[in-house]
């Protein structure tokens, strides 16, 4: 599977963006699609997923409240939708996949910045 992240950019804190992120792939049924993020100096952290076929959501405690993560079967896309960014939400955001069985995910798009002053 590979993926294809945009919709990263400077925003102010209270602001809102949406990330999308095209999957080409002959079918993500048993897929797991995540957002990932990774700020400066830090590592890599869980943000959002979505189990593909049901569309069940999960979030990390840091978001939960703010972002939406949901997919488009159609089109086979992907988005994180932020409100209410904060500074600290200031990273470059990944999607990745993984099957369900899974435990990591193995495949990764390019990674999108996001920036949010105060």
């Amino acid at each position: 599977v590979q993926l294809q992240a945009s919709g990263g950019g400077l925003v102010h804190s209270g602001g809102s963006l949406r990330l999308s992120c095209a999957a080409s792939a002959r079918t993500l049924t048993n897929y797991v699609l995540g957002w990932l993020r990774q700020a400066p100096g830090k590592e890599r952290v869980f943000v959002a997923a979505i189990l593909w076929s049901e569309g069940i959501t999960t979030y990390a405690d840091s978001v939960k409240g703010r972002f939406t993560i949901s997919r488009d079967k159609t089109k086979k896309m992907v988005y994180l939708q932020m409100d209410s960014l904060k500074p600290e939400d200031t990273a470059i955001y990944y999607c990745a996949v993984k099957l369900r069985t899974n435990k990591s995910y193995n495949s990764w798009g390019q990674g999108t910045l996001v920036t949010v002053s105060s």
